[in-house]
């Protein structure tokens, strides 16, 4: 019996799989199971494991496969086909995170700079300054309630409903004053507000306004996005000697692991600290 294509029936009518994803998954299977002695049916964990282990392609590729497979086998279990899941404890290769797509500083002066020249001009400074200055993301900015502000900070709700303060620099504090007198009594809880349901700037409003500003910076557009201004934040305060913990802090990430990223983008900074503050580092050789 080809449980192959009962497996691909099954995932059309209960998943409604498209039929391109089907044929991959059908492809997938079939390579594995020509590749092992006795077929998919019969092989062992270490069948599976051995097969994985020198599996090649893209990351996404095998991920892909690896996670073909390992609902091929839940099927077959929940069908009684057989009794033991060569799967359960299978050891996958981690797929790399890719490194955070960054912003020079003088490519964020020009970005900021160029705010000038479009429509809401003081508004949209003060977006992007806020953006640069305290890493925010950009449901925190475009959500961002008139109460957060305190003075020289800002009372951030993260996800989980986590909260944090954030500071500003002067140049934030300035634009972002400056756009709150010219918002006036607008009565919106929101520090950015619009006439649209949500009741403020919607991210794919700013994202639209901010791929605009690239274009009038001479910077292409494909290169920015909130979430690049994010991580230049991040990558520009390691750069000049930030503590990876305040780093993370400011940002919000819950574990410290997910901020290490920024280590891997500046390896001559981390040399550098290393040479200047480890005790044994300028002893003679």
């Amino acid at each position: 019996m080809n449980y192959i294509d009962i497996f691909l029936e099954a995932l059309s009518a209960e998943k409604g799989y498209s039929k391109n994803t089907l044929a991959a998954y059908g492809n997938d299977l079939r390579s594995v199971d020509a590749a092992i002695d006795g077929g998919l049916v019969s092989a062992t964990a270490d069948d599976i494991q051995n097969y994985i282990s020198h599996m090649t392609g893209t990351p996404s590729s095998i991920a892909r496969r690896t996670s073909c497979l390992r609902n091929f086998y839940k099927f077959l279990m929940l069908e009684h086909i057989i009794h033991t899941n060569p799967t359960t404890n299978l050891e996958t290769p981690k797929r790399p995170k890719p490194l955070p797509k960054l912003l020079d500083s003088h490519e964020i002066e020009l970005l900021i700079s160029s705010a000038g020249d479009t429509r809401n001009s003081i508004r949209l400074r003060a977006m992007l300054e806020l953006l640069y200055a305290s890493g925010l993301r950009v449901s925190e900015l475009c959500e961002l309630p008139t109460r957060a502000i305190l003075g020289d900070r800002l009372l951030i709700h993260g996800k989980g409903a986590k909260e944090r303060i954030v500071p500003m620099h002067d140049a934030a504090q300035h634009a972002l004053h400056k756009w709150m007198d010219v918002r006036g009594d607008d009565p919106s809880d929101y520090v950015f507000p619009s006439n649209g349901a949500s009741g403020h700037i919607t991210r794919d409003g700013f994202f639209k306004i901010l791929k605009k500003c690239a274009t009038l910076a001479g910077i292409s557009p494909s290169r920015v996005s909130p979430h690049v201004l994010r991580h230049s934040f991040a990558s520009h305060l390691l750069s000049h000697g930030a503590n990876l913990r305040a780093i993370q802090i400011m940002l919000g990430h819950e574990d410290i692991s997910t901020t290490q990223i920024y280590t891997h983008v500046q390896p001559d900074r981390l040399r550098q600290v290393v040479e200047q503050h480890h005790p044994l580092a300028k002893q003679d050789k």
